[in-house]
């Protein structure tokens, strides 16, 4: 069998072989974080906030981070916001061993995180083209990246229920802190050619207004991100509230919830393994569609199902619906974009697919204190729904849009 595409680069395998260990730990940090939030709080609406405060970060400074990642060195920029993230884990972990944690440090850490994600995000996503060297191989690493990070999910949240069962969340915590030392040492051994690194030296005034003005002007742009935006709050806030869920519906504890987030993990790692021996972008924009579709439909499912497996096998289809629409949409923007505004646009997608993702969390989380945890998921898959619906219609004009303004590029 073939490698992937993105696997015959030098960096790319030094990158993916880091990632691989450092996304392990994050995935067992995000369950055990979430975990501890209800421990300590019992409240669906705390959830919430715990997943507003940690990525609306995000939503508010993607766009410096991306105009950073188009004008500095990014290999070092990413040195340093990992590193910041290991100190945030082993803070975290201190806390919680010590037995002096509250609900609120855990938000606020989680806060500390976002906002450091808010630079790391558009720095990785627009890395993989330095990492590959040509748009040719773009595809297969922006599917390689996200295999990377869902077999961290499908493998993490398992880990860490059984590490919470058996020891603690702090545990958890200090894995994460450890992982992030393969990713530095991928970095320190990554070489990147010196006329790549003098390409991003665009300058700063009006970099991040003229990124937004792209955006706007174009209408395959718009659209993805407008569709990324409608899955991100209606349907991301399930890894938020899946405590609450597997509490209330299925009468189980932190083991059951790592159980459930493994499934919808399952999902993503088959729908990431299908995007990495992809060589071509054509029919991205309908594989984009009927993910959306997918997804929605089987939130609502899981919403009112109430039996273990039934549930499980949603969160599968949960998980590869939207994995296979964030990562086709995120090839088709990097695709469609020049060079220079790879990190802008990058962090526009940031900011639909993860920065609005609390926000959701958060109303998801005011309405089920209210209507209860399976009307509120129903709806929201319902929502999901219509949008994929909408952006189904809207297929022929953002085709003829790209063949206009990329001639050579296959058809999404």
């Amino acid at each position: 069998m073939r490698l992937p595409p993105a696997l015959r680069h030098r960096n790319y395998r030094l990158w993916f072989a880091g990632q691989g260990l450092s996304v392990l730990g994050t995935w067992m940090q995000r369950v055990a974080m979430h975990w501890l939030v209800y421990r300590l709080s019992d409240s669906e609406f705390l959830l919430g906030v715990s997943g507003l405060v940690s990525q609306v970060p995000i939503l508010l400074l993607a766009p410096l981070g991306g105009w950073c990642a188009d004008r500095f060195d990014r290999r070092r920029l990413l040195a340093l916001t990992q590193g910041l993230a290991m100190l945030q884990a082993v803070v975290l972990a201190a806390l919680t061993y010590t037995g002096h944690v509250t609900v609120w440090q855990v938000i606020a850490l989680g806060g500390l995180l976002g906002a450091i994600n808010a630079f790391d995000t558009p720095l990785r996503q627009s890395f993989a083209v330095d990492l590959v060297g040509h748009r040719d191989d773009l595809a297969s690493a922006i599917a390689l990246n996200s295999l990377v990070n869902n077999s961290g999910r499908l493998i993490g949240p398992s880990i860490a229920g059984i590490i919470v069962l058996l020891y603690s969340e702090g545990a958890c915590f200090a894995v994460n802190a450890a992982s992030y030392l393969a990713v530095l040492g991928a970095i320190a051994l990554i070489r990147i050619a010196p006329q790549r690194e003098g390409r991003r030296r665009a300058p700063a005034r009006g970099g991040i207004r003229e990124g937004i003005a792209i955006a706007r002007r174009s209408l395959p742009i718009r659209s993805v991100l407008a569709l990324i935006a409608a899955v991100s709050f209606c349907v991301m806030p399930y890894v938020v509230l899946m405590p609450a869920y597997v509490d209330r519906v299925l009468g189980g504890g932190a083991h059951t919830m790592g159980f459930m987030l493994s499934a919808a993990g399952v999902g993503a790692v088959c729908a990431t393994a299908y995007l990495a021996w992809r060589s071509s972008t054509l029919g991205l924009a309908g594989l984009i569609a009927g993910a959306s579709l997918t997804a929605g439909a089987a939130l609502a499912v899981f919403a009112l199902s109430g039996n273990f497996w039934l549930s499980a096998v949603c969160m599968v289809a949960v998980g590869g619906g939207v994995i296979l629409t964030g990562a086709s949409a995120n090839t088709v923007l990097q695709s469609i974009v020049d060079d220079e505004m790879r990190g802008r646009v990058a962090s526009f997608y940031t900011m639909a697919f993860i920065g609005v993702s609390p926000l959701g969390a958060l109303a998801l989380g005011a309405a089920a204190e209210v209507a209860g945890i399976q009307a509120v998921f129903a709806a929201a898959g319902a929502g999901c729904v219509v949008a994929a619906l909408v952006f189904m219609r809207r297929l022929p004009a953002l085709r003829a849009a790209i063949a206009a303004d990329r001639p050579g590029l296959p058809l999404p």
